[in-house]
């Protein structure tokens, strides 16, 4: 009896010692999949780490990658905590841009959506969520009554805070209606893709109508 206590007890520790080595791996994999993988991509389904590492090379969502780092994001696909809040911006598959008349689920990493006194509006980017929220003469409702403003992370295709987002504006890469504003969760993930593709990075206080209508092409005095 004594024996069996022992053996548990030595058990459980080796196990709790193993649990945060695994929590911290998890971390650096979110981190490695964030900056530099397609996560829409990589594979979504709990496996063994050795055929996790299969799928996400056979994925091709990531550059080459070395051993360690292939290790880290598949302890990240198989990590519940870390990997809870994967919340997206689910689109109904007849929703239009009110912005531009677009069905916005064809571009779902593109979305976002405003709540207007409980009324959702949905949009396939940013500059046309932005032209809603600025131009009162071309789209009257009351601002007032904005309740919630979300934008997709175009790393991670999560749903974010669209005031505490970073963008990056005018990069090299463009949304389904041109020249865009890219939001990005962190500062880090915000610079990694200007280092990549080009672009300013700004703040939403610092988005003005004058910045959204030049990605148009369009001056306004």
């Amino acid at each position: 009896m004594y024996k069996t206590f022992i053996t548990l007890l030595l058990l459980g520790t080796l196990l709790s010692a193993n649990e945060p080595k695994s929590a911290k791996l998890a971390l650096k994999g979110k981190k490695i999949a964030s900056t530099l993988c397609d996560i829409s991509k990589l594979p979504s389904k709990k496996a063994s780490i050795e055929q996790l590492i299969k799928e996400i090379k056979a994925s091709k969502a990531c550059p080459n990658l070395s051993a360690s780092k292939l290790k880290a994001i598949a302890y990240y696909i198989n990590n519940k905590k870390v990997n809870s809040s994967n919340e997206t911006i689910r689109v109904p598959k007849g929703a239009k841009c009110p912005v531009c008349g677009m069905f916005v689920s064809k571009y779902p990493k593109w979305a976002a959506i405003m709540v207007i006194d409980n009324k959702h509006k949905y949009f396939d980017g940013v500059k046309d969520m932005m032209k809603y929220y600025f131009f009162d003469a071309d789209f009257p409702y009351d601002r007032a009554k904005i309740k919630k403003m979300k934008v997709t992370n175009y790393y991670t295709l999560k749903a974010i805070d669209a005031k505490r987002a970073y963008y990056v504006y005018d990069s090299k890469v463009y949304g389904p209606m041109g020249r865009e504003l890219i939001p990005f969760s962190t500062k880090k993930e915000a610079l990694n893709f200007i280092r990549d593709h080009g672009g300013e990075l700004m703040r939403f206080n610092q988005i003005t109508p004058k910045l959204v209508m030049a990605l148009d092409g369009i001056e306004l005095r």
